[in-house]
């Protein structure tokens, strides 16, 4: 081996210790999960109350839905949507919810057994990965498993949109023809959101439409708007895995072949080991941050799913063409 694959390999090995480390830490530690809009002492509690996992759905169905029932995310901004976790009180109301909302597809790993516990109980449970046409992962660990990250795709979130009026169409007390209005309003939206992304990547040159991220996320995204995806840091489609230096060697080999110029950090984990690729594998690559798996708070760019998505295509178009 070269001194310089030596080098790397040892880079690359603490690196993948220190994202270990984060990620069992993160899974273990108290408070990352938070109802990021619970009801107040007397802030809607007449109304039908809607549970939903992630914020980016939690944003999602607050558009459909409007006022006409109170909805309460559990995922804090900036959270993984892997490993969060909740209190007690917030899992006893899952239990009361008259409806609850999660992405499903294995994507909340920390939460599964809260939901599985609030379905064996009776609670209505929408899982929005089974409203829309999944994908697989093409590649790494996780390659044949249907892929959770459907939200990067716009035209895939109109499906979810349906999913959310028709279920939540059917809780007594809503009124039926306002909700309509909202999901007909958000569906418009979407449809702006996806004809301004394709205009955007189609400036992209063709070869140089590569990713490579932190794990594998864009699988919609490039399915639609024609991406390759070249790889991830961590080979697999959870932020819990941890990758080898052989893995990580692999995927530096195949970022000098395909010429990628940027490669991309996700913005609800730690890039240590993207900026080991880019610094330590004798490539000329930059690191760009984007929002994939979490919304952010007021003001940190990433507030709404609309606003993550256009954020998103920017950096990506940016990116890619410098």
């Amino acid at each position: 081996m070269s001194a310089r694959r030596t080098r790397l390999a040892a880079a690359l090995a603490l690196a993948a210790g220190a994202l270990a480390s984060i990620a069992l830490a993160g899974c273990a530690s108290p408070g990352q999960g938070g109802a990021a809009g619970a009801t107040g002492a007397d802030g809607g509690a007449d109304r039908p109350q809607i549970v939903v996992t992630t914020n980016i759905l939690g944003d999602v169905v607050g558009e459909v839905v409007g006022d006409e029932a109170e909805v309460t995310t559990l995922m804090r901004p900036n959270a993984d949507p892997h490993s969060f976790e909740i209190s007690a009180q917030e899992a006893a109301m899952l239990g009361d919810a008259d409806l609850i909302v999660s992405s499903g597809l294995g994507l909340e790993e920390g939460l599964q057994q809260h939901l599985d516990r609030a379905a064996d109980s009776g609670a209505p449970l929408l899982v929005a990965g089974d409203a829309v046409a999944s994908l697989p992962y093409a590649s790494g660990d996780a390659a044949g498993a249907p892929d959770p990250h459907f939200w990067t795709d716009p035209a895939t979130m109109v499906d979810v949109v349906d999913a959310v009026e028709q279920a939540v169409g059917g809780i007594d007390g809503v009124d039926r023809e306002r909700l309509a209005e909202h999901a007909a309003e958000y569906r418009d939206e979407l449809e702006t959101l996806d004809a301004e992304m394709t205009e955007a990547f189609a400036a992209i040159p063709a070869e140089r439409r590569a990713l490579v991220t932190n794990h594998h996320v864009f699988g919609y995204l490039a399915d639609r708007y024609g991406f390759r995806i070249i790889g991830a840091a961590i080979p697999g489609g959870t932020t819990l895995a941890a990758p080898s230096a052989a893995d990580l060697q692999e995927l530096s080999d195949a970022i000098t072949e395909a010429g990628v110029s940027t490669i991309f950090a996700e913005s609800s984990q730690p890039d240590r080991l993207v900026q080991v690729l880019a610094s330590e594998a004798d490539i000329d690559v930059r690191v760009a941050e984007l929002f994939t798996e979490s919304l952010t708070g007021p003001g940190e760019g990433a507030e709404t799913y609309l606003e993550m998505m256009r954020a998103n295509t920017a950096r990506i178009s940016e990116g890619l063409t410098q």
